[in-house]
């Protein structure tokens, strides 16, 4: 298995190393008030995906962080909840004559 997992990596790396070479070629980007910047095509490509993968992350950061608040605040009620229940004594059975009206 992991001489498979180590074959699929070499494969990919390969795959884009020989991606990097064919798209060596200079790329300009131009930037506001006459500002440019020459980089080759696959550095641009690399940031452009880095950038992406960042902005990604950031925006899931928001809602990861509220989730895990609530978990630990419903952790807290349950435990409360258990606590509470052993606390507390047990019910009268539900067939007790002396709590009949009839």
């Amino acid at each position: 298995m992991r001489a498979i997992i180590w074959s699929i990596r070499l494969l990919l790396f390969f795959l884009l190393f020989g991606f990097a070479i064919k798209n060596d070629h200079l790329a300009t980007l131009n930037f506001y008030f006459g500002g440019q910047w020459q980089l080759p095509l696959v550095f641009v490509i690399l940031l452009s995906f880095a950038a992406g993968a960042l902005l990604g992350v950031t925006a899931t950061l928001a809602s990861l962080i509220r989730l895990r608040r609530e978990i630990s605040r419903l952790r807290r009620q349950l435990e409360r909840a258990e606590r509470d229940r052993s606390d507390s004594p047990a019910p009268a059975p539900a067939g007790d004559s002396r709590l009949s009206t009839s």
